[in-house]
């Protein structure tokens, strides 16, 4: 088609949205991907990149503005791949995340409409618990930031919306140091180098704790690096040096060593106590994962006598609020550490009806379905992957009444639920939550609920 070349310009109109964010417009009967714009604006578009039959544009004019378009508050938004929606007003954002999720369940799910709603919110700012910053030496000096969008180029940023001020504080001081000292940041390309990251993780009292991530078990200066992290936050918990020389993307390393104080922060979720050392798996928007656990309790329907089995558990935080409703609850985790974590954590808080596994989620159900523990309830919370492919098969052998799927992403999650209607369970309710605002991630509660064998209608109560 004639139009259909790279460089050349047109007038389209936004229809929708990516799981990633970008606007959706057709032309020719192609689809034409934008970032930056809103549902039901006209933009003159530059197609930048064509394929066969999907290109990728760039906004060249603003014909017919949104009028939930906003001015973004970030001077780095566009160039930072963290944010895709600061130039929206937020209601606008959890519509586009309520679309998305709901598109992925009937589509892909093969579902009714059954999303309730997506809770948004209170505070869209400074939420995020845990920040990981690459370090870099680029063309234009030391960078500690966040990646450019679709690239491994780091940008450096002064400052970060999303994050607590007192990590601002802390990555200034930590640039301070490595100026002062001269330490080289780590070059993914030919190994060289020291630094690879700089972590920090925030909790709820205000406390911080810092790890660097190095190329190397030592570092020069490590008493000055300390003074000036502590000099830059006085609620500092502890500095701890984490030694990662693999050839991975992998983040952390294996090894660890507390340079001062502590190499944990405590925090407390759903009136629980939990102890978070580094490599601990933690939801990074305190306020709102109560929430969402709050959810995936109401779609449990505890009575206190349940058995309940919690799959992908990390460090126990959705295992020990169920066990305060359940009978028993039995977790499961591949994680060594955050299985060790779990346990710490159900001791800590006087929880003994709960236990703990270490194994793959699939092999640790079909252990315990050998070994004839059928539970009533079953709670998944995976990895963006969602569940492996013999996975549902395993967990519906187990004959569960009802099964609470936790996704952060929408499509692995329709099509775990599509595999759960082939065998015998259907999604009765939908809710969403948003723990990232500003960002295209949404997590999901999804309710699944067991037919019985005489008739259509499900245990939970739902009708026809």
């Amino acid at each position: 088609m004639e139009g259909w070349r790279k460089n050349t310009v047109h007038t389209l109109e936004i229809t929708g949205y990516t799981a990633e964010g970008m606007g959706v417009a057709r032309l020719e009967g192609r689809v034409v991907f934008v970032p930056r714009v809103i549902q039901g604006e006209r933009w003159r578009v530059r197609l930048e990149k064509v394929n066969k039959n999907v290109a990728w544009g760039r906004g060249m004019e603003l014909l017919s503005p949104s009028p939930e378009r906003l001015e973004p508050d970030c001077p780095l938004f566009g160039r930072c791949g963290g944010c895709q929606f600061r130039h929206m007003a937020y209601e606008e954002e959890l519509r586009a995340k309520a679309q998305r999720v709901q598109d992925a369940l009937t589509r892909l799910g093969g579902t009714e409409p059954i999303l309730s709603d997506i809770l948004g919110a209170e505070n869209t700012l400074r939420y995020r618990n845990k920040v990981q910053f690459p370090v870099s030496q680029g063309k234009e000096g030391l960078a500690i930031g966040y990646y450019r969008p679709r690239s491994h180029q780091v940008l450096d940023a002064a400052d970060c919306l999303l994050q607590p001020e007192s990590v601002t504080r802390l990555r200034a001081a930590f640039r301070g140091w490595m100026e002062r000292q001269g330490v080289p940041a780590y070059e993914e390309g030919t190994g060289a180098g020291l630094v690879r990251h700089l972590y920090l993780r925030t909790n709820s009292r205000g406390e911080a704790l810092a790890c660097v991530v190095s190329n190397g078990d030592r570092l020069p200066g490590e008493g000055e690096l300390v003074e000036a992290l502590r000099g830059a936050e006085p609620a500092l918990a502890g500095v701890v040096l984490n030694t990662n020389t693999r050839d991975t993307n992998v983040i952390l390393g294996e090894r660890y060593r507390v340079l001062w104080g502590w190499d944990w922060l405590e925090e407390e979720l759903c009136g629980l106590g939990f102890r978070l050392s580094v490599p601990s798996f933690f939801q990074i928007n305190r306020a709102q994962t109560q929430r969402l656990y709050q959810i995936a309790l109401d779609f449990a329907q505890l009575t206190g006598t349940e058995t309940v089995l919690d799959l992908y558990c990390g460090i126990g935080t959705i295992s020990l609020a169920l066990a305060q409703r359940a009978g028993r609850v039995i977790g499961a985790e591949i994680v060594p550490q955050a299985v060790e974590d779990a346990r710490e954590n159900a001791a800590r808080n006087g929880v003994s009806n709960v236990e703990f596994f270490c194994g793959d989620a699939g092999a640790v159900a079909a252990k315990l379905a050998e070994e004839g523990i059928r539970p009533q309830v079953i709670c998944v919370d995976p990895p963006r992957k969602g569940l492996g492919p013999e996975a549902p098969a395993i967990l519906a052998g187990m004959g569960p009444e009802r099964i609470v799927y936790v996704s952060c992403d929408p499509a692995t999650l329709a099509r775990d639920v599509r595999r759960f209607g082939e065998l015998g369970y259907r999604a009765v309710e939908a809710r969403g939550v948003d723990l990232f605002p500003r960002t295209a991630h949404v997590e999901t509660v999804v309710c699944l609920s067991k037919y019985k064998e005489d008739s259509l209608a499900f245990i939970s109560g739902e009708k026809e």
